[in-house]
Protein backbone atom coordinates (compact mmCIF):
# COMPACT_ATOMS: atom_id res chain seq x y z
CA UNK A 1 0.00 0.00 0.00
CA UNK A 2 1.54 3.43 -0.95
CA UNK A 3 2.26 6.21 1.65
CA UNK A 4 -0.49 8.59 1.76
CA UNK A 5 0.32 12.23 0.47
CA UNK A 6 1.67 14.39 2.89
CA UNK A 7 -0.37 17.95 3.25
CA UNK A 8 1.22 20.81 5.28
CA UNK A 9 -1.37 22.75 7.14
CA UNK A 10 -0.41 26.25 7.19
CA UNK A 11 -2.23 29.09 9.48
CA UNK A 12 -2.50 31.22 12.60
CA UNK A 13 -3.40 28.53 14.79
CA UNK A 14 -0.14 27.92 16.11
CA UNK A 15 -0.40 31.16 18.08
CA UNK A 16 -3.30 29.56 19.97
CA UNK A 17 -3.64 28.32 23.13
CA UNK A 18 -2.37 24.44 23.14
CA UNK A 19 -5.66 23.02 23.55
CA UNK A 20 -7.52 25.21 20.73
CA UNK A 21 -4.46 24.38 18.77
CA UNK A 22 -4.79 20.64 18.69
CA UNK A 23 -8.64 20.72 18.44
CA UNK A 24 -8.27 22.30 15.08
CA UNK A 25 -5.48 20.65 13.86
CA UNK A 26 -7.12 17.02 15.40
CA UNK A 27 -10.06 18.15 13.00
CA UNK A 28 -7.99 18.78 9.90
CA UNK A 29 -6.40 15.87 9.81
CA UNK A 30 -9.00 13.60 10.46
CA UNK A 31 -11.02 15.35 7.87
CA UNK A 32 -7.37 14.69 5.40
CA UNK A 33 -7.42 11.12 6.43
CA UNK A 34 -10.99 10.87 5.40
CA UNK A 35 -9.64 11.08 1.57
CA UNK A 36 -6.13 9.01 1.56
CA UNK A 37 -3.68 12.01 3.05
CA UNK A 38 -1.65 12.99 6.08
CA UNK A 39 -1.72 16.08 7.40
CA UNK A 40 1.51 17.91 8.47
CA UNK A 41 1.31 20.47 11.22
CA UNK A 42 4.06 22.77 11.81
CA UNK A 43 3.94 21.98 15.57
CA UNK A 44 4.70 18.15 14.35
CA UNK A 45 8.53 18.47 14.74
CA UNK A 46 9.91 18.01 17.79
CA UNK A 47 12.85 20.70 18.79
CA UNK A 48 13.90 20.91 22.40
CA UNK A 49 16.12 24.59 23.24
CA UNK A 50 18.58 24.89 25.93
CA UNK A 51 17.99 27.73 28.34
CA UNK A 52 20.78 30.04 26.83
CA UNK A 53 20.00 29.49 22.94
CA UNK A 54 19.64 33.24 21.93
CA UNK A 55 16.14 33.92 20.71
CA UNK A 56 16.75 34.89 16.97
CA UNK A 57 18.38 31.46 17.03
CA UNK A 58 15.97 29.33 18.41
CA UNK A 59 13.91 31.40 15.72
CA UNK A 60 15.68 30.07 12.99
CA UNK A 61 16.07 26.71 14.05
CA UNK A 62 11.77 26.92 13.71
CA UNK A 63 12.20 28.17 9.95
CA UNK A 64 14.48 25.55 9.20
CA UNK A 65 12.32 22.70 10.84
CA UNK A 66 9.57 23.96 9.14
CA UNK A 67 10.55 24.23 5.65
CA UNK A 68 11.90 20.45 6.02
CA UNK A 69 8.35 19.70 6.73
CA UNK A 70 7.13 21.84 3.94
CA UNK A 71 9.58 19.70 1.78
CA UNK A 72 8.33 16.72 2.41
CA UNK A 73 4.92 17.18 2.12
CA UNK A 74 3.29 16.84 -1.83
CA UNK A 75 1.10 20.20 -1.40
CA UNK A 76 -0.13 22.85 1.10
CA UNK A 77 -3.56 23.68 2.77
CA UNK A 78 -3.23 27.65 4.56
CA UNK A 79 -5.70 29.64 6.71
CA UNK A 80 -5.65 32.82 5.17
CA UNK A 81 -8.50 34.10 7.64
CA UNK A 82 -7.06 37.60 8.36
CA UNK A 83 -4.95 37.79 11.20
CA UNK A 84 -3.55 40.18 13.63
CA UNK A 85 -4.51 43.01 10.68
CA UNK A 86 -6.67 43.45 7.41
CA UNK A 87 -3.99 40.43 5.69
CA UNK A 88 -3.52 36.58 6.57
CA UNK A 89 -0.58 35.58 8.82
CA UNK A 90 2.65 36.86 6.96
CA UNK A 91 4.47 33.55 8.39
CA UNK A 92 1.09 31.30 6.28
CA UNK A 93 1.65 33.94 3.20
CA UNK A 94 5.71 33.02 3.18
CA UNK A 95 4.83 29.10 3.70
CA UNK A 96 2.20 29.10 0.90
CA UNK A 97 4.69 30.80 -1.63
CA UNK A 98 7.52 28.55 -0.46
CA UNK A 99 4.91 25.80 -2.06
CA UNK A 100 4.50 27.11 -5.17
CA UNK A 101 7.48 27.89 -5.40
CA UNK A 102 8.61 24.02 -5.52
CA UNK A 103 6.05 23.49 -7.79
CA UNK A 104 3.52 22.00 -5.49
CA UNK A 105 -0.22 23.00 -4.96
CA UNK A 106 -1.70 25.29 -3.10
CA UNK A 107 -5.12 25.37 -1.49
CA UNK A 108 -6.72 27.97 1.32
CA UNK A 109 -9.57 29.33 3.18
CA UNK A 110 -10.63 32.28 4.48
CA UNK A 111 -13.74 32.86 6.89
CA UNK A 112 -13.58 36.73 6.06
CA UNK A 113 -16.18 37.61 3.49
CA UNK A 114 -14.83 40.90 2.60
CA UNK A 115 -12.81 41.47 -0.41
CA UNK A 116 -8.88 43.59 0.73
CA UNK A 117 -10.01 46.75 -0.27
CA UNK A 118 -12.99 46.67 1.87
CA UNK A 119 -11.03 45.53 4.93
CA UNK A 120 -8.12 48.44 4.07
CA UNK A 121 -11.04 51.09 4.17
CA UNK A 122 -13.00 50.44 0.99
CA UNK A 123 -11.16 53.94 -0.80
CA UNK A 124 -8.45 54.19 -3.18
CA UNK A 125 -5.62 56.00 -0.95
CA UNK A 126 -4.56 55.07 2.70
CA UNK A 127 -3.98 58.48 5.00
CA UNK A 128 -0.35 58.34 3.27
CA UNK A 129 -1.72 58.75 -0.23
CA UNK A 130 -0.22 55.53 -0.61
CA UNK A 131 -2.69 53.22 -3.27
CA UNK A 132 -5.09 50.55 -1.79
CA UNK A 133 -5.15 47.48 -3.87
CA UNK A 134 -8.80 46.91 -5.91
CA UNK A 135 -9.04 43.99 -7.32
CA UNK A 136 -12.18 42.56 -5.93
CA UNK A 137 -9.86 39.69 -4.27
CA UNK A 138 -10.02 37.84 -1.03
CA UNK A 139 -6.50 39.50 0.09
CA UNK A 140 -3.19 40.70 -2.03
CA UNK A 141 -3.37 39.88 -5.73
CA UNK A 142 -0.06 37.77 -5.40
CA UNK A 143 -1.40 35.55 -3.16
CA UNK A 144 -4.47 34.97 -4.89
CA UNK A 145 -3.10 34.45 -8.32
CA UNK A 146 0.02 32.13 -7.00
CA UNK A 147 -3.21 29.76 -5.46
CA UNK A 148 -4.51 30.02 -8.87
CA UNK A 149 -1.70 29.28 -10.99
CA UNK A 150 -0.43 26.47 -8.80
CA UNK A 151 -3.57 24.51 -9.42
CA UNK A 152 -5.45 25.46 -6.79
CA UNK A 153 -8.63 27.15 -5.16
CA UNK A 154 -9.20 29.57 -2.64
CA UNK A 155 -12.91 28.73 -0.46
CA UNK A 156 -14.35 31.88 0.92
CA UNK A 157 -16.72 31.31 3.87
CA UNK A 158 -20.44 31.94 3.10
CA UNK A 159 -21.23 32.03 6.68
CA UNK A 160 -19.42 32.02 10.00
CA UNK A 161 -17.33 28.65 11.22
CA UNK A 162 -18.08 26.84 14.59
CA UNK A 163 -14.34 28.98 15.65
CA UNK A 164 -13.75 32.65 14.62
CA UNK A 165 -10.60 31.16 12.49
CA UNK A 166 -12.16 27.94 11.30
CA UNK A 167 -14.51 26.11 9.48
CA UNK A 168 -14.44 22.18 8.99
CA UNK A 169 -16.79 22.67 6.62
CA UNK A 170 -14.75 25.08 4.62
CA UNK A 171 -11.71 23.38 5.14
CA UNK A 172 -13.32 19.89 3.57
CA UNK A 173 -13.94 22.30 0.65
CA UNK A 174 -10.08 22.37 0.31
CA UNK A 175 -9.45 18.75 0.93
CA UNK A 176 -12.08 17.74 -1.54
CA UNK A 177 -10.59 20.19 -4.62
CA UNK A 178 -7.02 18.69 -3.50
CA UNK A 179 -8.09 15.05 -3.86
CA UNK A 180 -9.51 16.27 -7.77
CA UNK A 181 -5.84 17.51 -8.51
Amino acid sequence: MAEPKRIYLAGPEVFFPAGEHQAIVAEKKRLLREYGFDGVDPLDTVLTFSGDEARPDRGHRIYHANRELMDSCEAIIANLTPFRGISADPGTVFEVGYMIGQGKPAFGFTLERRHYHGRAGATDLDQLGHTIENFGMSDNLMIEGGIRDSGGQLFVADQPGEHRFFSAQLFQLCVRALAHT
